[in-house]
């Protein structure tokens, strides 16, 4: 919860008032509680249903930049949709000129498919992207049968870290 820094004026009385603001309360959010949000998970053609399934997601935000984590485990009752999967982020990214690129798991039985997760510039939600079959290393999008065929209990682990509009 770090905030702009005031602009001090000469002559100016410090209070602590001041000084908690500005010094304590700024470096103690450095080291706060991670802030839980739950991102929304959309597809391109048909968006997928939870249904039993769980999806959490949190981040810890200093000045603006942005670590996030995504934890997606579906259940019995999860529908796929159709298309490609996007996640919304907690925080709009920079438009910064770069692409921001994170990991990405799916992990599947006994399968663990190694990804990354792209956020382009000035976007509010971003994809993962595994390698399109077992026998390339292309990357594709995440969709319901790709990099697998999605079934319950399978999970998606996703980190990044990303410079945040404001």
């Amino acid at each position: 919860m770090t905030t702009t820094p005031r602009t001090w004026n000469a002559g100016e009385t410090v209070t602590d008032t001041m000084l908690n603001t500005e010094v304590r309360d700024q470096f103690n959010s450095i080291f706060a509680a991670w802030t839980s949000y739950t991102p929304t998970w959309t597809a391109s053609t048909t968006s997928p249903v939870l249904g039993n399934g769980t999806l959490v997601g949190r981040y810890l935000k200093v000045g603006r930049t942005c670590t996030a984590h995504i934890n997606l485990t579906t259940g019995s009752t999860t529908t796929y949709g159709a298309g490609n999967y996007a996640w919304a982020l907690p925080f709009a990214s920079a438009n910064a000129g770069c692409t921001y690129i994170g990991h990405a798991h799916l992990l599947s039985g006994s399968t663990r498919w190694m990804g990354q997760f792209v956020i382009s510039p000035a976007s509010t939600s971003a994809s993962p992207f595994f390698p399109a079959s077992s026998t390339t290393t292309t990357a594709a999008f995440m969709q319901p049968t790709v990099p697998v065929t999605l079934a319950s209990g399978h999970q998606l682990r996703i980190t990044i870290q990303y410079e945040t509009a404001s």
